[in-house]
């Protein structure tokens, strides 16, 4: 129906004769305040949107006009180009001579609009896709670190960020380890080392020259961070800066929290059966808790990772596939079809089929969000992995859990002798509740 009929009835495009066909496509359709359909409407704002002054689109930017013309829901895509601050920003560097690259947008504020914009790039394959969180601390060590650095202070700290941490990571991202809460624990570990040397100038010593005992005054002063600098001491050892200062050794510890039987219980009964809590929150409280997942590799989850055959549904978390309870496969397999980002976002993560995807076309979830999205809704995160890893160890052999999990099978018995360790202690957090005990 695109008309209106005198009684109020409505008309549908071949009652209304040319007045329900788009002018410019001739189709039927509901047209515009422009007087076109919303195809052709979306195709004129987005060669406006693109052209700038120039009367065309420019080559580099054609595949992005093909992705957002070819939408197959036009009305997302004009909402879109008519509120957002990413569609204005794409103007503004679709007007600029110099072509569009990962380094001009590195120039520019790192924020919501900028995220956006790189993600639909690359997704349109305007740019060639890259590891973000290495990109991110790349990013940081050369536009930020420079403004907290003390001149004096630079031939120290830029070769530790470059050729220890930066080196590291990029070792770590050959072989897919490099997560955002590590590229953030980086940063922290440059902070670190950065406000130590400021320290120690406020107190009128230069590394060279600081002993053991100033070393220790920071380290009462600055309990928290002591961890932080035990990487920059260790470097600062190794290359003859200063060799009298050590970190004290610590026993490494394991974990130490775990749910009581009757919790645990409770939480994998909420996420699978309490339709109150948001289907996301659901989904990843109870990977965690029946294949102790950490969050990092919960949002990096695609769709191709799930399966269903006749003998069940599975997801691949390892090298092998995994049973999923009934209740989860139907979560995850509505998790699919409807992932809460909209239909236009759906169409530009294209190869990127995230379980969870993020806010960004192309990215999944932030972890350390996902993290604290679980616990506004009452649900533990450390503990519960905790619990989830001392159940499977006991009941599997370590190596099958390493398959199962995809965890490293050092990683995997370390729990296991932890759990043989430990279990009167297991036991006691599992019996608080229980009468009588």
């Amino acid at each position: 129906m695109v008309g209106t009929a005198p009684d109020g009835s409505g008309l549908c495009a071949g009652c209304c004769g040319d007045t329900g066909r788009c002018p410019a496509c001739r189709e039927p359709a509901d047209l515009l305040g422009g007087g076109r359909c919303a195809r052709c409407t979306l195709a004129g704002r987005v060669h406006d949107l693109l052209t700038g002054d120039r009367g065309a689109v420019p080559n580099q930017l054609t595949g992005l006009a093909g992705v957002l013309t070819g939408a197959e829901n036009p009305y997302p895509v004009l909402s879109w180009l008519h509120r957002s601050q990413a569609a204005r920003l794409l103007a503004h560097l679709a007007g600029q001579d110099s072509p569009i690259s990962h380094e001009l947008l590195d120039n520019l504020p790192q924020n919501a609009p900028t995220r956006h914009v790189r993600g639909l790039l690359i997704t349109a394959r305007v740019l060639p896709r890259r590891h973000e969180h290495l990109a991110h601390l790349e990013h940081w060590i050369t536009h930020t670190m420079p403004a907290l650095l003390e001149p004096h202070h630079t031939s120290v700290i830029r070769p530790f960020a470059e050729w220890h941490v930066l080196r590291d990571a990029r070792r770590r991202t050959t072989r897919n380890r490099y997560s955002v809460g590590a590229a953030k624990a980086d940063i922290t570990e440059i902070r670190t080392a950065i406000a130590f040397l400021t320290w120690l100038d406020s107190h009128q010593t230069s590394l060279a020259d600081a002993d053991q005992l100033l070393f220790e005054r920071w380290m009462t002063e600055h309990r928290t961070h002591v961890r932080k600098l035990t990487s920059f001491i260790r470097w600062i050892r190794a290359r003859g800066l200063n060799t009298a200062l050590t970190t004290p050794k610590r026993p490494r510890q394991f974990a130490g929290s775990f749910l009581a039987e009757r919790d645990y219980t409770h939480h994998l009964r909420r996420c699978l059966t309490d339709g109150r809590l948001p289907r996301e929150v659901r989904i990843m409280g109870a990977l965690v808790l029946l294949y102790a997942l950490p969050l990092s590799r919960i949002s990096e989850l695609t769709t191709t990772q799930f399966r269903r055959t006749p003998d069940g549904a599975f997801l691949t978390l390892g090298r092998h596939p995994v049973l999923l309870p009934p209740r989860l496969a139907l979560l995850i397999e509505e998790q699919m079809e409807d992932p809460g980002t909209g239909y236009f976002r759906r169409q530009l993560d294209d190869e990127m089929h995230y379980l969870l995807p993020g806010q960004a076309p192309g990215r999944a979830r932030n972890p350390l969000g996902a993290g604290a999205l679980l616990r506004s809704h009452g649900l533990p995160v450390l503990t519960a992995r905790n619990t989830a890893m001392i159940e499977a160890v006991t009941d599997l052999p370590p190596i099958i859990v390493a398959d199962l999990f995809g965890l490293h099978p050092s990683t995997a018995n370390r729990w296991a002798g932890y759990a043989n360790d430990s279990w009167t202690h297991y036991l006691a957090a599992r019996d608080q509740d229980v009468p009588g005990s």
